[in-house]
């Protein structure tokens, strides 16, 4: 099945995506931040790589962005939407990742271990608000509870690489790369390089999950 889906939840209609794989094996369900939609550079790479490795990917509008919304609602709203979409995400019998960027990695890793989740993708992890180290979200990650997998910004200003605690996690570093994975022109890299970066990435360890 391709195409979309509305799924109905309490607060209102959430939109899932799918591109699938030919032989799917695995699921990887992506949502996206505070600030943006699905339409994201890293989101939609990791769209069109994943389903050449066997991987079924489903894109995750929460219910705030189909209406039109310019804010999200609060962290618990966010959470109860995504466990209204699971079901939808699981009825193929496949396993599923639990994957987001920024605030859409931040509830996946809070609900990953309640829902069953074979794994996170967590995209740009928030670790602290820009310039505020001390209000660490450090807990949300550690306390994620399936393998887990972080791909971050080198100069990401809401947690570079550096700063994130020893845990049970992986974590890549994009180069130069900020909070959207835009790298400046110095750099020297271009967007097509630092998109291989994550896209391999992910890829690598979806394979590893399903060995």
């Amino acid at each position: 099945m391709s195409g979309t889906e509305i799924v109905e939840t309490g607060a209102g209609d959430a939109r899932v995506t799918w591109v699938p794989a030919g032989r799917p094996r695995l699921v990887v369900a992506v949502s996206h931040g505070a600030g943006g939609g699905i339409e994201a550079r890293d989101v939609q790479a990791i769209a069109r790589a994943l389903p050449a490795d066997g991987v079924t990917v489903a894109l995750v509008e929460q219910p705030w962005r189909v209406a039109g919304k310019k804010v999200a609602p609060a962290p618990k709203t966010l959470d109860a939407g995504w466990r209204e979409v699971w079901p939808v995400l699981e009825k193929r019998g496949l396993p599923v990742v639990a994957g987001g960027r920024s605030a859409g990695a931040r509830v996946a890793c809070r609900t990953a271990r309640e829902l069953g989740a074979a794994g996170v993708l967590a995209l740009s992890f928030p670790l602290h608000p820009p310039g505020r180290p001390e209000k660490s979200r450090a807990d949300e990650l550690l306390g994620a509870g399936v393998p887990t997998l972080v791909v971050q910004g080198g100069n990401d200003p809401f947690g570079r690489p550096e700063e994130f605690p020893d845990g049970d996690y992986e974590l890549v570093a994009v180069p130069y790369g900020d909070h959207g994975f835009a790298v400046p022109k110095r750099a020297g890299i271009s967007e097509e390089e630092t998109l291989r970066t994550i896209t391999d990435a992910v890829r690598a360890w979806a394979r590893g999950l399903r060995e």
